[in-house]
């Protein structure tokens, strides 16, 4: 028989997946590191998904994770193509020091 992890374990784990990934993202500088924190919170809240879907018994949480992850990997190539244009401009891409946008 196998043992049966309660819900709560899982929504503390998740929880502090999401934590470490907002800290990350608003203390480190580097934008791949920030990029990485931020699917660490996306994959804290599929987690969330798997567990909730996993305690009703139903897909639905498991179909909204599919779609979580679409999103993350659009959102990785997007950023990461915006990062390799700010560095070929710059040759910098410290995040204090990326001002293109203001006005």
């Amino acid at each position: 028989m196998h043992p049966v992890v309660p819900l709560n374990d899982y929504l503390v784990l998740s929880a502090i997946l999401f934590t470490i990934g907002v800290v990350g993202v608003l203390i480190k500088r580097n934008p791949i590191v920030i990029f990485m924190c931020v699917e660490l919170m996306l994959n804290a809240v599929n987690l969330t998904f798997v567990a909730f879907s996993r305690f009703r018994g139903d897909a639905a949480g498991q179909v909204m994770v599919i779609f979580v992850m679409a999103v993350a990997a659009a959102e990785v190539a997007v950023g990461l193509g915006i990062l390799v244009s700010i560095f070929r401009n710059r040759t910098s891409i410290n995040v204090d020091e990326i001002d293109l946008m203001k006005g």
